[in-house]
């Protein structure tokens, strides 16, 4: 076991630290939780809500502080530790898992929810990024190729058997960054996005998503065909987030027990329609400072993976690049009917518990890979 000793970080290392993400990380926690709360505080035990979201936060930022102080060449190491782990919950979870929104994925710890696919899809990266520079990033070669396919394809398979689409989708785009940024030929890139679309033809006909999950996905075309059916989140989200106007109605501010208009009619509003909530409480202008801080940690994370010493270091910052950008613009896009309805959530805003604690320690794997940029030749 190592001792304490060994995770010791001096005030040399702390100057290392990316200090403008870790920033935007604590502001976008901290906001998505005051906005959790807004949307929750006029329910019976709604308090539970931002009182957990805070617990995993404060654990998450702990935990934090262990990543940062290894160098993430031994994490490295574990890499395929982490990722069998991953894929025996995944395997487990289709076992003795919970049933939530019509996806057997969580695994239920007492009063607490875990998901496993929210850690697979870290492992996944890792994996892949080992495995890349294990190939000294000959991704093009047929053999190669094909390894790296297999390690995506496990986790994948087993998540759309549960069935959770958005995870899935959310999976496929974060290997489509590593092959992307790996030099796969455009070509095969290409292949793989058709390959998607078939596999989206598949899984639509197989019976695997029930019918009232296919007129939620589509009802984004037109919402007004059935308001108070299949079209009713959407219909309910564009109302709250168009009484929000520039500056937000602020109504859930009001210290009288009551929520705004998104929190009484506007279902799953502190988990996939987050951002609903925030459009209608701070308006326009909160959305655009939550963007911003969006913007200025992918930047951050795009420039640690431009400089990153190694193969792997420089596909985990990838993977989340990846990550952050196609779950931002899916979750704020099926909020104003851009795209279809699904369970892909906010980032660091949106209400979960495993959600929040795998993201911030993905996120600290990427600032410890910006710690330890520079390579030491001997």
């Amino acid at each position: 076991m190592m001792p304490l000793s060994k995770f010791k970080m001096n005030l040399k290392s702390l100057k290392k630290v990316d200090k403008l993400m870790f920033i935007s990380i604590v502001l976008i926690t901290m906001f998505g939780i005051i906005n959790i709360y807004l949307a929750k505080k006029a329910t019976t035990g709604g308090m539970l809500f931002p009182v957990k979201q805070s617990v995993f936060f404060i654990a998450s930022i702990v935990l934090l502080y262990f990543v940062l102080a290894i160098d993430y060449s031994i994490i490295k190491a574990f890499t395929p530790i982490f990722y069998w782990t991953s894929i025996a919950l995944l395997v487990l979870v289709l076992i003795i898992g919970s049933t939530i929104n019509g996806a057997q994925g969580w695994i239920r710890l007492g009063p607490l929810s875990f998901q496993p696919a929210e850690l697979a899809k870290i492992a996944t990266v890792m994996m892949m990024g080992k495995k890349l520079e294990d190939m000294d990033g000959e991704i093009n070669n047929f053999k190669n190729f094909f390894i790296l396919a297999f390690y995506a394809i496990i986790p994948a398979g087993l998540i759309v058997i549960q069935p959770d689409m958005g995870m899935t989708m959310v999976l496929f785009f974060m290997v489509l960054g590593v092959f992307f940024i790996g030099g796969l030929d455009k070509r095969i890139i290409i292949g793989g996005l058709g390959a998607l679309i078939v596999g989206i033809v598949l899984v639509w006909n197989s019976g695997l998503i029930q019918d009232y999950q296919k007129r939620r996905i589509t009802s984004f075309r037109n919402p007004e065909t059935d308001t108070s059916g299949s079209g009713y989140h959407l219909r309910q989200s564009l109302i709250a987030i168009g009484s929000g106007g520039f500056f937000g109605s602020l109504n859930s501010l009001a210290n009288d027990g009551t929520g705004g208009y998104s929190s009484q009619y506007v279902p799953e509003i502190q988990t996939d329609f987050i951002f609903t909530q925030v459009c209608e409480q701070w308006g326009t202008f909160g959305a655009i400072c939550l963007l911003t801080l969006y913007g200025i940690l992918i930047s951050r994370m795009i420039n640690i993976a431009r400089d990153s010493k190694d193969i792997f270091g420089r596909i985990i910052a990838t993977g989340m690049v990846a990550y952050f950008l196609f779950a931002i613009w899916q979750n704020i896009g099926m909020t104003i009917g851009l795209m279809p309805i699904t369970g892909i959530t906010l980032p660091l805003v949106s209400y979960g518990g495993s959600s929040l604690l795998t993201t911030i320690l993905s996120l600290g794997l990427v600032i410890n890979v910006g710690m330890r940029k520079t390579k030491l030749n001997f």
